[in-house]
């Protein structure tokens, strides 16, 4: 028995705008369910991420962006765990250097979208220089809301040159937010993760809520490099529903694996 997840209800529709209060962060599921339906996703996600790297004839990029303590690491852990790591990077992308802020601001992204027959994971990505920005007054508005459209057209020329982009915002409210920063306080094991920057960004909850509805409703509208969000407040149900997403993209592209380059029939091994 499976979990049916209509992965359509998710995504953020082109010329169908939202607000992200409206959108619930929390789905009822049955979480043992879930976990089982886990494990067959994961190993369905080795063998196609095999065959992509095989076949070197398209490459994916997975985008995460949520608000602080909204479970980007955990997602990575998760769901990125069983691929071989030949064909797989995670890139970080915090505040700028000064050097990348010599450059044009999607330079420092640019160079580490991935090669054919392979994944890459941002976690964050081009979309804090249209939020974050917006948010914390980085930039003139007369400059990020032009980023807009260069997001959208670099989006399709990766699309264009067989990069499938996939784009997921982890969703949670407020309250989740301050209970997940608490148990960084309460637990030492989590003292590391802790930031007092984290606090100033929570006192612009409702900022950052209006700025990412709306990058999502400007940067939707590639349909090849669609928007999910998920409601991210139940872990099991979060993973299930990303992983089906990227499972169900890789198995919609007909990959094969490559033909012998040598007749194998004229080769045995003494």
């Amino acid at each position: 028995m499976n979990i049916d997840i209509n992965t359509e209800n998710h995504r953020i529709k082109p010329n169908e705008p939202i607000h992200l209060n409206a959108i619930p962060t929390t789905i009822e599921y049955d979480k043992k369910l879930a976990k089982e339906q886990f494990k067959k996703q994961s190993k369905e996600l080795t063998h196609l991420q095999e065959l992509m790297y095989a076949e070197a004839k398209h490459a994916v990029l997975i985008i995460l962006q949520a608000m602080d303590a909204g479970g980007k690491d955990s997602t990575v852990r998760h769901i990125m765990t069983p691929i071989n790591p030949q064909g797989c990077r995670v890139l970080n992308f915090k505040s700028p250097s000064a050097y990348e802020l010599e450059r044009d601001y999607l330079w420092r992204i640019h160079q580490h979208v991935p090669p054919r027959g392979c994944f890459s994971v941002f976690n964050r990505s081009h979309y804090e220089d249209v939020v974050t920005v917006n948010v914390n007054n980085l930039a003139p508005k007369d400059v990020w809301k032009k980023r807009f459209d260069h997001i959208n057209a670099f989006e399709q020329l990766l699309t264009d040159e067989g990069t499938h982009v996939l784009k997921f915002f982890l969703h949670i409210s407020k309250d989740y937010q301050r209970d997940r920063l608490q148990r960084r306080l309460d637990r030492t094991d989590k003292h590391w993760k802790f930031d007092p920057s984290d606090l100033v960004a929570r006192n612009h909850f409702e900022d950052y809520m209006d700025a990412y509805s709306n990058a999502f409703n400007l940067c939707s509208c590639n349909s090849d490099a669609p928007w999910y969000v998920i409601p991210a407040e139940n872990r099991a149900y979060r993973n299930l529903a990303i992983i089906k997403i990227i499972t169900d993209k890789l198995a919609s592209l007909g990959m094969k694996y490559p033909e012998p380059k040598y007749d194998v029939s004229q080769y045995q091994i003494d």
